[in-house]
Protein backbone atom coordinates (compact mmCIF):
# COMPACT_ATOMS: atom_id res chain seq x y z
CA UNK A 1 0.00 0.00 0.00
CA UNK A 2 1.08 3.30 -0.56
CA UNK A 3 0.30 6.32 1.74
CA UNK A 4 0.25 10.13 1.30
CA UNK A 5 0.09 12.19 4.18
CA UNK A 6 0.39 15.65 3.81
CA UNK A 7 3.32 17.42 6.27
CA UNK A 8 5.61 20.62 6.11
CA UNK A 9 8.86 19.19 7.02
CA UNK A 10 10.66 16.30 5.16
CA UNK A 11 11.03 13.95 8.48
CA UNK A 12 8.68 11.27 9.42
CA UNK A 13 8.22 12.55 13.24
CA UNK A 14 7.25 15.89 12.04
CA UNK A 15 3.48 16.63 12.75
CA UNK A 16 0.43 16.16 9.95
CA UNK A 17 0.29 19.67 8.15
CA UNK A 18 -3.49 20.62 8.57
CA UNK A 19 -3.97 21.93 4.93
CA UNK A 20 -4.49 18.94 2.53
CA UNK A 21 -3.77 21.60 -0.85
CA UNK A 22 -1.39 23.79 0.45
CA UNK A 23 1.13 21.18 2.13
CA UNK A 24 5.00 21.40 1.26
CA UNK A 25 5.61 18.21 0.91
CA UNK A 26 3.40 14.87 1.18
CA UNK A 27 5.23 12.20 2.96
CA UNK A 28 4.79 9.23 1.07
CA UNK A 29 5.09 5.37 3.05
CA UNK A 30 5.36 2.35 1.13
CA UNK A 31 4.07 -0.49 3.27
CA UNK A 32 5.42 -3.60 1.14
CA UNK A 33 9.10 -2.27 1.18
CA UNK A 34 8.13 0.39 4.10
CA UNK A 35 10.65 2.71 2.44
CA UNK A 36 9.19 6.46 3.07
CA UNK A 37 10.29 9.47 0.38
CA UNK A 38 8.61 13.21 0.46
CA UNK A 39 7.30 14.62 -2.97
CA UNK A 40 7.20 18.32 -3.51
CA UNK A 41 3.65 19.61 -3.26
CA UNK A 42 4.31 22.00 -6.54
CA UNK A 43 0.61 23.13 -5.93
CA UNK A 44 1.04 25.26 -2.44
CA UNK A 45 2.21 28.34 -4.47
CA UNK A 46 -0.78 28.33 -7.19
CA UNK A 47 -3.85 31.01 -6.84
CA UNK A 48 -6.53 28.63 -6.93
CA UNK A 49 -7.30 25.03 -7.41
CA UNK A 50 -4.30 23.49 -4.88
CA UNK A 51 -6.72 20.85 -3.69
CA UNK A 52 -7.02 19.74 -7.13
CA UNK A 53 -3.70 20.01 -8.40
CA UNK A 54 -2.14 18.13 -5.16
CA UNK A 55 -4.85 15.30 -5.41
CA UNK A 56 -3.98 15.33 -9.30
CA UNK A 57 -0.60 14.83 -8.74
CA UNK A 58 -0.99 11.68 -5.48
CA UNK A 59 -2.89 10.05 -8.37
CA UNK A 60 0.07 10.85 -10.75
CA UNK A 61 2.68 9.09 -7.67
CA UNK A 62 0.79 5.92 -7.73
CA UNK A 63 -0.84 6.80 -4.22
CA UNK A 64 -4.05 4.36 -3.32
CA UNK A 65 -4.24 6.00 0.52
CA UNK A 66 -4.36 9.49 1.67
CA UNK A 67 -4.16 10.37 5.47
CA UNK A 68 -4.93 14.06 6.23
CA UNK A 69 -7.23 16.13 8.49
CA UNK A 70 -9.40 17.44 5.90
CA UNK A 71 -10.05 18.68 1.99
CA UNK A 72 -11.70 20.81 0.02
CA UNK A 73 -14.95 18.78 -1.65
CA UNK A 74 -13.01 18.91 -5.20
CA UNK A 75 -9.91 17.42 -4.28
CA UNK A 76 -12.34 14.75 -2.96
CA UNK A 77 -13.79 14.74 -6.01
CA UNK A 78 -10.48 14.23 -7.77
CA UNK A 79 -8.95 11.19 -5.28
CA UNK A 80 -12.88 9.75 -5.15
CA UNK A 81 -12.29 9.17 -8.79
CA UNK A 82 -9.10 7.23 -8.71
CA UNK A 83 -10.61 5.18 -6.54
CA UNK A 84 -8.12 6.47 -3.36
CA UNK A 85 -8.79 5.48 -0.32
CA UNK A 86 -9.52 8.87 1.93
CA UNK A 87 -8.60 8.39 5.82
CA UNK A 88 -9.00 11.30 8.63
CA UNK A 89 -5.70 12.11 10.91
CA UNK A 90 -5.45 11.50 14.58
CA UNK A 91 -3.45 13.48 16.71
CA UNK A 92 0.44 13.03 16.47
CA UNK A 93 3.11 12.66 14.15
CA UNK A 94 3.45 11.59 9.99
CA UNK A 95 4.67 8.04 11.48
CA UNK A 96 1.94 7.98 14.20
CA UNK A 97 -0.82 7.83 11.65
CA UNK A 98 0.84 5.29 9.64
CA UNK A 99 1.09 3.32 12.48
CA UNK A 100 -2.30 3.89 13.20
CA UNK A 101 -3.62 3.16 9.83
CA UNK A 102 -2.07 -0.07 10.12
CA UNK A 103 -3.60 -0.92 13.13
CA UNK A 104 -7.33 -0.36 11.71
CA UNK A 105 -7.49 2.60 14.01
CA UNK A 106 -8.63 5.18 11.42
CA UNK A 107 -11.99 6.06 9.99
CA UNK A 108 -13.09 7.83 6.59
CA UNK A 109 -12.83 11.01 5.93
Amino acid sequence: MKIAIPVNEKNENTAVCPSFGRTYFFMIHDTENGQTSFYDNAANTTAGGAGIKASQSLVNQGVDTVITPRMGNNALDVLNAANIKLLKTIEGTAMQNIKALIAGELVSL
